[in-house]
């Protein structure tokens, strides 16, 4: 029911550890609940005694007994169960200030036991065997809808008690997705005059003649941007809304669906597993390949957007936009070009949602000298489609040390080229094997459970807890990576082991980068095959090479930049000006009680949303973002 991973003795590397980014909350980690004092527990028992006294509180709306289940320092992770926003209520104190302010909207518990992996069981809570207790899943009505949730109890001087709880919304009540039982029909019966077939529907409906989309999803391709909304998050949250029957529409600069991966160096390939990037309703069929290469991807992209009848219009920008604070709604010009020409349409949508990755502009360096260079210089990594194939003997250097850089390093190897990495700071570097049998092994893999209850697994662990679990993660990882990680050591190439010694995993979600997957480069940075400038900002760059800080010089016939991307609230300020990107907070990290900051929640300017982030994010998170905007259309939630 968890995922295990067996204890992991130093594996005697020097791993510095990872700075926390400005503005966003270095978490701290939890403090684990003893074991549990006996292994012959009735978990069964202990479950339903546990929901019955949340349910006797319920019915008589006592929210101070609700919070005596819990361990002083428990917590209730909550994402929009008890309010329309995410929450982290940590230690019994603050949860009884949260639920005497607000109420509890929960109005029933049952413990959901269709299936082994969600019945209640004595099982590890970190991942190693030394903390055990009792986890189950469970399903909640509330005053607003159904959700599920997931509970973990630990036992403390023979009593059990509540140490995480998790409620999350699935549906509201009387608005549920028009799926199974209430999928549409898709025909007309009966006599009709001019009765349109599908294909009539369906162009009608895509071309929103008569109507203004309920929501807008914008992407938008500058030189100065990231990526595009026709990707996972535009495509995702579109296909939530859909199956709630709110009009939406996805505008794209893109010529087609998928592009914006299509673009992207040649030998692209998805780092993350298969079975961690399913997509909401459309998984991937049983043969797609663990790793995705990017045009396999795109080709899924431009399937998905037609299967799932999504509202996308291409070769589209933005001319100008406005939001009136009385109407509550947004003035948005755009420009199409269709097969008869180009048209100027202007709509107004309630909601706009920006999904151009969860990133923000580029990080284009700006470096005395780069004009006068004699060779070939990319500003940023995207813009690099693959090594030349004449480019043998060739010199190359590639400033930056994370997946990107280490892609674009071993293309130059491969395609004959001398080729340096610089690195200014340090990596966090896990192998692709570490993650697919230590990280996700048991949880998302060819025989976990659903992907939909390896989500709840996953997003039920409040953010101090996940990281405490993955600082066992990533001890187990580097043992695992030892080699590796001692070989690269040597060479001078410098390692974390990101913040507070918990990896990867918590990394992306602190900081959104400074890791690499490994795939094959650190073998060749291992056998000098790609070299390594280590600890050294760049200068000046020379006619022919590169002047450092420390006055060393390096020769380079191409140059390629992998230097990242800016807050994604930079990309409003390009796309919606200063007026939006004023009011919206910092994009990314975590804020004080560990849920991400701005991003698939209220980003401080009404109507406005970001949504982005990995497949798993975007699948998981586009749920919640639609339920909000569905709370709003109703009435529910208020602006």
């Amino acid at each position: 029911m968890s995922v295990q991973v067996q204890s992991a003795t130093d594996p005697g590397l020097t791993l510095s550890k990872d700075r926390c980014e400005p503005g966003s909350v270095n978490i701290p980690l939890c403090k684990w609940p003893k074991t549990a004092e006996s292994t012959s527990v009735d978990a069964d028992a202990v479950a339903a005694k546990i929901v019955e006294s949340v349910n006797t509180a319920l019915k008589n709306d006592d929210t101070k007994s609700i919070a005596e289940l819990f361990l002083e320092d428990g917590y209730w992770r909550d994402h929009l169960g008890l309010s329309w926003d995410l929450h982290t209520i940590k230690g019994k104190d603050k949860l009884t200030s949260f639920l005497a302010d607000n109420g509890c909207p929960l109005a029933k518990l049952e413990i959901d036991k269709t299936t082994a992996y969600r019945s209640p069981q004595l099982g590890s809570f970190d991942g190693t065997g030394d903390v055990k207790g009792i986890q189950f899943f469970f399903n909640f009505t509330s005053k607003v809808g159904t959700g599920q949730g997931v509970a973990r109890l630990a036992e403390r001087d023979g009593q059990w008690k509540i140490f995480t709880f998790f409620t999350t919304l699935r549906e509201i009540a009387g608005h549920e997705e028009n799926t199974g039982p209430r999928r549409p029909k898709g025909v007309e019966h009966g006599e009709k005059i001019n009765r349109k077939n599908w294909q009539e529907r369906r162009r009608k409906e895509i071309e929103l003649k008569d109507r203004d989309p309920v929501v807008m999803i914008v992407g938008e391709y500058k030189p100065t941007t990231s990526d595009q909304c026709a990707g996972q998050a535009g495509l995702t949250v579109a296909a939530r809304l859909k199956m709630l029957g709110i009009d939406t529409l996805i505008i794209d600069t893109e010529n087609t669906i998928g592009d914006n991966w299509r673009r992207r160096y040649h030998q692209l390939v998805l780092h993350d597993p298969v079975w961690y990037d399913h997509m909401p309703y459309l998984s991937f069929p049983p043969n797609w390949p663990i790793f995705t290469p990017k045009d396999k991807l795109a080709e899924f992209f431009e399937s998905y957007a037609k299967l799932m009848e999504l509202n996308v219009w291409v070769k589209t920008s933005i001319e100008s936009s406005s939001w009136d604070e009385g109407k509550k709604l947004w003035t948005v010009t755009i420009k199409r070009t269709k097969e008869d020409g180009t048209e100027t349409r202007t709509l107004h949508p309630k909601h706009v949602i920006q999904c151009t990755g969860h990133s923000g502009k580029k990080n284009y360096p700006t470096v005395k000298g780069m004009d006068g260079f004699k060779g070939d210089v990319l500003c940023h990594s995207s813009e690099f489609k693959g090594a030349r194939p004449d480019g043998k003997g060739k010199k190359a250097v590639v400033v930056g040390s994370c997946n990107s850089g280490h892609d674009i390093s071993q293309d130059f190897y491969e395609n004959g080229y001398d080729v340096t990495m610089v690195q200014r700071s340090t990596t966090c570097v896990i192998s692709s094997e570490a993650i697919t049998e230590i990280a996700l092994a048991g949880l998302y893999d060819e025989n976990g459970p659903p992907v939909d209850d390896a989500d709840l697994f996953l997003h039920s662990l409040p953010s101090e807890v996940l990281k405490a679990l993955q600082v066992k993660v990533t001890e187990l990882q580097n043992r695992h990576d030892a080699k590796i990680l001692e070989g690269l050591q040597k060479v001078g190439f410098k390692i974390d082991q990101g913040p507070d010694g918990a990896g990867l995993f918590m990394k992306y979600f602190q900081r959104g980068g400074g890791y690499y997957i490994n795939v094959s480069a650190s073998q060749s940075i291992i056998d000098g095959k790609i070299k390594i400038k280590q600890g050294q900002e760049i200068d000046e760059i020379l006619p022919h090479g590169l002047r450092f800080a420390d006055g060393s010089e390096l020769e380079a016939d191409e140059i390629v930049f992998a230097t990242g991307y800016k807050n994604m609230r930079t990309t409003a300020r390009d796309i919606f000006g200063d007026e939006v990107a004023d009011r919206v907070g910092d994009v990314w990290g975590f804020d004080a009680e560990g849920e991400m900051r701005t991003i698939w929640r209220r980003s401080g300017h009404p109507g406005f949303w970001f949504h982005g982030g990995n497949l798993a994010l975007c699948r998981y998170y586009s749920k919640l973002l639609a339920l909000q905007l569905q709370a709003l259309e109703e009435g529910i939630a208020k602006y």
